[in-house]
């Protein structure tokens, strides 16, 4: 018996503000895919007019995420060719995606990227800070003991870092960062490629005092921590407390062993036989 061709999943990149964001490629794929899953189907339909096509919408968001791809997935396997988009940007990155996208994977479904826009990338290119590596931590999380990990993460990394934040949020993350950064380089990005595109640059100080009451999209651009010597910073934290570091971001031992021997520049056998007891 002839096996019937499963579909394609397109993740297709879509404009964060301008309309003009939007490549030939990805007007070609939401024009021919048989089934367009959105974000918010109301927002990607304004696009569509834009672009005058008509392909049936279905809404694919965080809230129904299980339910949703369970039915994308057959349509899939049926023959049909999807393509997912968010609100703005590419999809599965801080939006709905990753778990289709996994499941795709598993039963052998082609996922092909459309690329495109990116607030995160289109932020730390204009940023005029380090570009040459860097960490996207997407939003920080409001539990407390989370936050204050990912807060440490940002005080200790070399890299520059990226964040998204929302409007309600930013003072609150700045004075956050503040608090743990001191007076270091940020830069916040806000409503890229739209009417009122801002960058604002400076110390957190700086840009708090610049930034107040502001709306729309944000994305906080950091600078990288060039003053201290990230060994010697291990150094003067006890081997317990660096455990501990690292079993508070729910690390296995033997990966622990292997971090802790890595930031202190010793041999993993050890640091194993100081930690014998833990289980």
């Amino acid at each position: 018996m002839k096996e019937e061709k499963k579909g394609k999943l397109f993740l297709v990149a879509t404009p964060i503000g301008n309309l003009e964001d939007i490549t030939l490629r990805a007007i070609n794929v939401l024009k021919d895919v048989d089934l367009i899953a959105a974000e918010d189907t109301r927002h990607t339909l304004k696009l569509l007019n834009h672009l005058n096509l008509a392909n049936p919408l279905i809404s694919y968001h965080r809230h129904n995420e299980d339910i949703k791809t369970d039915k994308l997935m057959d349509k899939l396997l049926e023959g049909k060719n999807i393509a997912l988009v968010s609100d703005a940007g590419t999809p599965g990155i801080c939006d709905p995606g990753e778990a289709i996208v996994k499941t795709c994977v598993e039963k052998g479904i082609d996922v092909i990227p459309i690329p495109g826009a990116c607030a995160m990338i289109n932020a730390l290119v204009a940023s005029g800070i380090d570009t040459k590596e860097f960490t996207f931590l997407g939003f920080l999380p409001l539990n407390k003991k989370l936050r204050k990990e990912k807060l440490h993460k940002i005080q200790t990394s070399q890299e520059t870092i990226i964040l998204y934040e929302a409007p309600h949020k930013l003072m609150s993350t700045l004075n956050d960062l503040e608090m743990v950064l001191g007076d270091r380089r940020v830069v916040l990005a806000r409503e890229l490629t739209k009417i009122y595109e801002q960058f604002i640059r400076g110390t957190i100080e700086e840009v708090i005092k610049k930034a107040q009451n502001l709306k729309g999209e944000m994305v906080l651009i950091i600078q990288g921590n060039k003053k201290i010597d990230i060994k010697q910073e291990f150094e003067d934290m006890s081997l317990e407390d660096h455990y501990q570091l690292y079993e508070s971001q729910g690390l296995e031992k033997k990966e622990i062993i292997k971090r802790i021997a890595k930031d202190r520049k010793l041999a993993r056998n050890e640091v194993y036989q100081k930690f014998l007891s833990h289980k």
